[in-house]
């Protein structure tokens, strides 16, 4: 598997190819320390083996992040801190609250997947997570299979469809513990694409950034007309410093009308309960990748 920092091959680097090949695996190296760092402090994925995965992880996106469209983070440090860590935050919040225990099995969906973000970060750090990523771009579907191939991890599903769709998908509808989603949509059109996969009783935990609050308040009525139980947000541990984000949590309580989702694009253009579209928080900005 390819270290974090970039792939050698070839003949050996000569001069300036040389300093640029030290220059990368300096890289490699400060991002491969930060993340054995945040880690331990996280209390998840902290064990050798794990650490290397996510390091062959953050490099594959590194190598992917251009033709694939995943991510504008392209340094090994930016993808270990932004993406690799703030998704391990999200499985270290969800075991803190004892909603995803250590070493239980739980079906998760991860929704508008990307990169496989948080999900595969999660997946690699907890074994016991039956995991499918919806993803509507055929490129970043190729990446996901190719990841997963890549790092040997041959139970993970990837699904090439919209959220709408898959909602109604006998197959998915109705069938997840747990949905993750992570700069997709505006939380009132997270909650229509997320619910109707859900089993009863199961959770949607999506982290939001400063309008966190705010996107909760406008999901009401969506979360009424999809039978949703909002649940105390729980805070992101991410490291001192960092921008402060909520998980926001929805439980199904009821049953999800059958004809929601409504059709590709309306739940964008007309979030349930509201007039007009939404405009994404800074975390949720742009086109629906990791970047």
């Amino acid at each position: 598997m390819p270290s974090m920092g970039g792939l050698h091959t070839g003949p050996p680097p000569r001069g300036a190819d040389r300093a640029a090949a030290a220059e990368q695996d300096d890289d490699a190296a400060r991002a491969a320390s930060w993340l054995a760092a945040e880690t331990a402090r996280l209390g998840v994925g902290a064990d050798r083996r794990t650490r290397s995965h996510l390091a062959s992880y953050g490099a594959l996106i590194a190598a992917g992040a251009a033709g694939a469209g995943l991510t504008s983070v392209r340094d090994p440090l930016g993808i270990a801190r932004r993406h690799l860590g703030e998704s391990l935050a999200l499985l270290a919040a969800l075991r803190g609250a004892e909603l995803l225990p250590a070493g239980r099995p739980a079906r998760v969906v991860d929704i508008g997947s990307g990169a496989g973000l948080p999900g595969l970060p999660m997946r690699i750090a907890e074994p016991a997570l039956r995991l499918v990523l919806v993803e509507s771009n055929g490129r970043r579907c190729a990446f996901l299979r190719e990841c997963c191939s890549s790092l040997g991890i041959e139970d993970v599903e990837v699904v090439c469809a919209r959220a709408e769709e898959a909602g109604h998908d006998p197959g998915l509808r109705g069938r997840f513990d747990v949905a993750v989603a992570r700069a997709v949509a505006p939380f009132p059109v997270l909650v229509e694409y997320a619910l109707p996969l859900l089993a009863p009783g199961a959770l949607l935990a999506a982290p939001k950034g400063s309008r966190a609050r705010e996107e909760l308040e406008a999901a009401q009525p969506a979360i009424r007309t999809l039978g949703g139980e909002v649940l105390d947000p729980l805070p992101l541990p991410l490291p001192p410093r960092a921008p402060a984000q909520l998980v926001l949590l929805v439980r199904r309580a009821g049953d999800p009308p059958a004809e929601l989702p409504r059709r590709p694009g309306i739940p964008s253009r007309r979030p349930l309960g509201m007039r007009a579209r939404l405009r994404p928080d800074a975390r949720a900005a742009g086109p629906p990748a990791v970047g």
